[in-house]
């Protein structure tokens, strides 16, 4: 849901979006009644209720000329937004919960620390998403795990895997944040008579293995293809799932292609009529719903489901390359520039990485942003356009720090192209031995380390993940997703397994949806995009600062005025940012992208299957 409010004398505008567990709000200000600005100030009514002041980390240190104590209680101190206000344009609630009412009352302050008065005051009543609305669902689980909330209210605790197990475990549910009821449910709500099919790459959590044996027992046609590794044979064998059942096999094993990288549970009435399929970046894996950053999405669309279905049988058969890439692309034909509104489909594996080309040319097409994800590089036919001048705002996210050619791309372009990786703060990753001393055996591991001298004020609490130090290959970043003018009236959400490189298209099993105009699915990924970008963002310039034996300032506010600056510079990404959520809607990729030229003219064809 969108809303634009405005104060009573039309100088503070606020543009609010709201995703199923965020609510986002963008502020505008001219610079000629920003002289004096202190900052915006925030109160918040939830369906109704009394209206409480909402918190901020930072203060005005000349309150505190004693310093701020830590809680004995190991809490992070938190200050109320109407005496420390919030030195930004961009604030976001991320305490949201879906299908709710929220009004929020948002203030300019104006005046000197400890005396400061409201100047422009707006009030937005909005309320957030319902999770599933009947032909979209989507969750996000907490990805941003390395957190002062993490740390405060489970100690950094790392889970043990009878906790990963345990239902009722009260840190399971609060890195999961939904998305792994929403998947057991999926699977419970499937009654007798009906079927699943299963596409897995990562099938190793106990809890969804379980689910389906439960499923299989009351009478589910539950039938699984998936990667045939140890690991995987083991977690099926330990929930005893059977090879067959009265004589139809159940287990089917992958083996004849580079990574069988699905994770989708296509479901069926009656065992014959395909009626949704629950897809998206999570693997079946704790670490999947209850660590890296991912998503579920569901569609309810017997269209999307049958096509999903036939992909899956064809998988049945274990094809090799030439098979397995002409039933994907004659399923899923090459997408036209501009996509039909509504849901387009992109199965692996494919003739070529052309469809890296297609990404390309819907970023150059974007009118006011795009919003990529990605987990170790950027593949040059993204990140061209990325780094391209332009009049819209570029984001990249990714699971660890960027390569050269990303930061030399944001050096080109710093107003208008912004990269966010995974970190923890006052951590700096690490390559160790896996065994130091006399009997090492060699294997180097990722570790987080404490960045040395590193400053911060004495009531932060350490940050730490909820993983071992490695413990697995993907610690941050696991969604795959590309948002183009997500904020307009024709958002393109592009979301699935695969990763954005050549491989992924042409090598791998992998399952993409393309979205379009769909401003429900836009808001949901827009908000949480930008919770987990500047959560990692932070951390990073943080970090950076420090590294290089600065003082980065985390917990102190600018008296002065100067924070207000850079969010009028003509050449400073703050104040582009601030622009791009009050842009035309009507603006978007869609007007270009109708006259582009067909990236796949020429495109070798598929082998005969």
């Amino acid at each position: 849901m969108r809303e634009l409010a405005t104060s009573a004398d039309q100088k503070l505008k606020v543009r609010a979006i709201a995703g199923t567990r965020v609510v986002l709000l963008a502020l505008d200000l001219d610079q000629a009644d920003s002289v004096g600005l202190q900052g915006f100030a925030f109160r918040r009514r939830i369906d109704g209720h009394a209206w409480s002041w909402l918190t901020g980390l930072k203060i005005f240190s000349a309150l505190f000329p004693d310093g701020v104590r830590p809680r004995p209680d190991h809490k992070v101190p938190r200050f109320p937004t109407n005496e420390h206000p919030i030195q930004s344009f961009l604030w976001s609630d991320y305490a949201a919960s879906a299908g709710t009412r929220y009004e929020f009352e948002i203030s300019a302050m104006f005046g000197k620390p400890g005396a400061l008065e409201a100047r422009y005051v707006v009030t937005v009543d909005i309320t957030t998403e319902h999770e599933d609305d009947g032909k979209h669902g989507i969750w996000f689980n907490r990805g941003a795990i390395a957190s002062q909330a993490f740390a405060e209210q489970f100690g950094n605790k790392a889970l043990t895997d009878d906790e990963y197990n345990d239902p009722a475990n009260k840190e399971v549910a609060y890195l999961s944040r939904g998305l792994l009821e929403a998947c057991i449910a999926y699977i419970r709500e499937t009654p007798a008579g009906d079927a699943l099919r299963v596409a897995a790459y990562e099938f190793t959590f106990a809890r969804i293995a379980d689910e389906l044996k439960a499923a299989l027992d009351r009478g589910v046609d539950v039938r699984i293809v998936y990667h045939d590794t140890k690991v995987n044979n083991k977690t099926a064998d330990a929930a005893q799932l059977p090879e067959q059942k009265d004589g139809t096999q159940v287990r089917f094993r992958r083996t004849k292609t580079k990574i069988p990288h699905n994770k989708f549970i296509v479901r069926l009435e009656s065992g014959t009529t395909p009626v949704a399929v629950w897809s998206g970046s999570t693997n079946f894996t704790p670490s999947g719903f209850l660590g890296q950053t991912n998503v579920g999405h569901k569609v309810t669309d017997p269209h999307v489901a049958t096509t999903y279905l036939n992909y899956w049988q064809g998988l049945t058969a274990d094809p090799d390359d030439d098979h397995a890439t002409a039933s994907a692309v004659a399923l899923t034909p090459n997408p036209k520039a501009l996509v039909d509104p509504g849901v387009t489909m992109v199965f692996s594996p494919r003739t070529s990485a052309r469809m890296l080309s297609w990404y390309g040319a819907r970023i150059a097409d974007a009118k006011t942003s795009s919003m990529f994800t990605g987990a170790f590089s950027v593949d040059e036919k993204i990140l061209t356009p990325m780094a391209a001048p332009g009049s819209s705002m570029r984001f990249i996210l990714l699971e660890r720090p960027p390569t050269k050619a990303i930061e030399q791309a944001q050096h080109d372009n710093p107003a208008d192209l912004q990269f966010s990786f995974g970190a923890i703060l006052g951590k700096e990753s690490v390559k160790v031995q896996k065994r130091p001393g006399h009997d090492a055996e060699g294997d180097v591991i990722k570790k987080f380390a404490p960045i040395p001298n590193f400053k911060i004020e004495s009531w932060f609490l350490d940050e730490e993940l909820a993983r071992q130090s490695g413990d697995g290959f993907i610690f941050f970043i696991h969604t795959k997703f590309l948002l183009v003018d997500a904020l307009s009236d024709d958002p393109l959400v592009c979301t699935g397994s695969a990763n954005f490189s050549a491989n992924s298209l042409t090598a791998n099993d992998e399952n993409m949806l393309l979205i379009r105009g769909d401003t429900r699915v836009a808001d949901i990924y827009l908000t949480e995009f930008d919770r987990i970008f500047r959560h990692f963002y932070s951390r990073d310039v943080i970090n950076r600062i420090e590294a290089a034996g600065g003082d980065a300032h985390v917990g102190t506010l600018d008296p002065t005025g100067h924070w207000i600056a850079p969010y009028y510079a003509e050449t400073s990404a703050k104040r582009h940012k601030r622009e791009m959520f009050f842009a035309d809607p009507a603006a978007a990729w869609s007007a270009a992208a109708a006259a582009d030229p067909n990236v796949f003219q020429g495109e070798k064809k598929p082998p005969r299957d």
